[in-house]
């Protein structure tokens, strides 16, 4: 089992979207058993998947359960979806309060709730809880609840979209990388950033080459290009490979997709 976060602390880079696609992928083209956490107070994955409306169990009740780490709380909130191998935890503005209560809670671990909780559910060894490969798709700040997704990663996947505040806070996010690596005692990688709404100008091109020079971050090859298919499918709720197999940005998630299984052993 692999735990892979999307974050950036910039919204509106597309994080949501690229979090579902990369997901779905993995379960269309590669085969695996995925778990998609939305640990996003917005919760548009989860109403991407319409998952808000079917349990009222989310990912608050797993951070603030109080049997040991959440195990329970975790199985009951996982729902299907409407595709064969993927499943995703839900969140919803009750996150918010939780993210408080955490913060004020001195008799418990606060930013190991969430792994604890994954390894908890893991070494039950229930089937129907099993998977390949957990996405996360965080929040665009550093509360608890990213805290916690963080520690509980494996490898860490930004998405970047390149305007004028685009490199704000890599820094910072590495920084936060490192501290988690010293609360987990194990490895948490940053497997690279990702370009995202690319489009063929100036800006872009001069945001790339800043990239490829930033030292120490890997820079995906693959860029998702800007589609209006990207949009449509939102209001579908379809991945892209449902909604639109043939657009520029479908064929994108599927090569970075590709490109991250395939350089593995890459990263910071």
């Amino acid at each position: 089992m692999k735990i892979i976060s999307f974050i950036n602390l910039k919204g509106g880079v597309g994080k949501s979207i690229s979090a579902i696609n990369f997901a779905y992928t993995l379960t269309a083209r590669h085969g695996a058993r995925v778990l998609l956490i939305d640990n996003d107070e917005q919760g548009n994955t989860s109403r991407f998947f319409d998952a808000q409306d079917h349990n009222p169990i989310s990912i608050a009740d797993v951070l603030l359960a109080r049997e040991p780490y959440g195990p329970f709380a975790l199985s009951r909130a996982i729902q299907p979806t409407d595709y064969e191998r993927l499943f995703v935890l839900p969140a919803d503005n009750s996150l918010l309060e939780a993210n408080l209560q955490i913060m004020t809670d001195k008799e418990r671990p606060q930013q190991t709730r969430l792994i604890n909780a994954l390894r908890a559910l893991a070494d039950a060894g229930e089937k129907d809880y099993t998977y390949d490969y957990i996405i996360i798709d965080n929040a665009p700040n550093l509360n608890m609840s990213t805290l916690n997704a963080i520690v509980a990663s494996d490898d860490i996947l930004i998405p970047v979209k390149i305007d004028k505040f685009a490199f704000d806070g890599l820094q910072r996010l590495r920084e936060t990388v490192e501290d988690a690596r010293r609360i987990k005692k194990a490895p948490i990688r940053i497997a690279g950033v990702f370009i995202t709404m690319f489009q063929k100008n100036a800006a872009n091109y001069a945001g790339l080459d800043y990239l490829k020079g930033y030292t120490g971050l890997r820079l995906f090859d693959t860029v998702i290009r800007r589609s209006y298919k990207v949009d449509e499918s939102t209001y579908q709720g379809e991945p892209l490979l449902v909604y639109s197999r043939g657009s520029a940005a479908a064929k994108d998630y599927a090569a970075l997709v590709d490109e991250y299984l395939t350089g593995a052993g890459k990263g910071a």
